[in-house]
């Protein structure tokens, strides 16, 4: 007698439950970590865009300033551009007195040899935090994990 092989229904389906539930664990997985990288993301272009100022400072030979406020979490940079980081984030921006052009807002200006008055600008989303740092002497922009020392 010839038996036709195959697999019968009953394990098609457990080949099927067993596939969506490894799915449904995956999306949970991927979900629980959007919210961490879309603050880093937020961090990484902050950190892009005091680059970028950084840059054309030395390219114009014009002083640039990024600045950011920190209730709407909006910022302006060199050459026009501007941008809002996500919903649900904090900022907490530490720049020269002189450099706040209203109560909340900070900016960081950049010189044409590439110096700048520094600042730190902390980006977080409850306990998980990226920091964006500007070397006042260099104006080196730095992005590291964490709110850092005071």
């Amino acid at each position: 007698m010839n038996r036709a092989r195959g697999m019968s229904l009953l394990e098609l389906l457990m080949v099927l439950v067993l596939v969506a539930t490894l799915a449904g664990i995956g999306a949970t997985v991927i979900g629980r970590q959007l919210p961490g990288r879309e603050l880093h993301d937020a961090a990484r272009t902050v950190a892009g865009e005091l680059r970028f100022a950084r840059a054309r400072a030395i390219a114009t030979g014009r002083p640039q300033v990024f600045v950011i406020d920190v209730n709407t979490r909006s910022w302006q940079g060199a050459d026009d551009r501007k941008g809002t980081l996500p919903e649900g984030l904090d900022v907490v921006a530490t720049t020269a007195r002189e450099e706040r052009p209203a109560r909340d807002q900070a900016a960081v200006r950049f010189f044409p040899e590439g110096a700048a008055t520094g600042g730190r600008i902390v980006i977080k989303r409850g306990e998980a935090a990226w920091r964006v740092d500007v070397a006042w002497l260099t104006g080196e922009v730095t992005l590291s994990r964490g709110e850092g020392p005071a």
